[in-house]
């Protein structure tokens, strides 16, 4: 082995690992967001079925924090539409998806995310 390339492979890995690091970190924060999309629709259908038997915020929003299991404090559920029997009523939640993952949280920053079913009141 030639002595001008001794410890090349060290430089090398010293120069690449901080990269894949920093790539590994934001697919794992991808893939948090991408779980706590899929909770915010999950729990946008159980407020809007609870909702359906007894369309009060009440009633949602505990439906809706019950449901996904996500924080509650950054939770909010709003209805829109009629309350009556036959009325179609719209449930709309809102989350946001704190990035915890270091490093790459700071670039990112926090997520808003929102989902709205519309079904009729019962």
């Amino acid at each position: 082995m030639p002595i001008a390339s001794r410890g090349q492979a060290t430089v090398e890995l010293a120069l690449v690992l901080p990269v894949v690091v920093v790539l590994a970190l934001a697919v794992g924060q991808v893939a948090v967001i991408a779980v706590d999309s899929v909770l915010v629709h999950h729990a946008a259908r159980e407020a809007a079925r609870a909702a359906a038997v007894d369309p009060s915020l009440a009633t949602a929003h505990g439906a809706a924090i019950g449901a996904a299991g996500l924080q509650a404090d950054q939770l909010s559920v709003s209805l829109s539409g009629g309350r009556a029997p036959g009325d179609t009523l719209t449930v709309e939640v809102r989350y946001r998806s704190t990035t915890d993952v270091p490093l790459v949280g700071r670039i990112v920053g926090d997520v808003d995310l929102e989902a709205a079913v519309a079904i009729r009141v019962e």
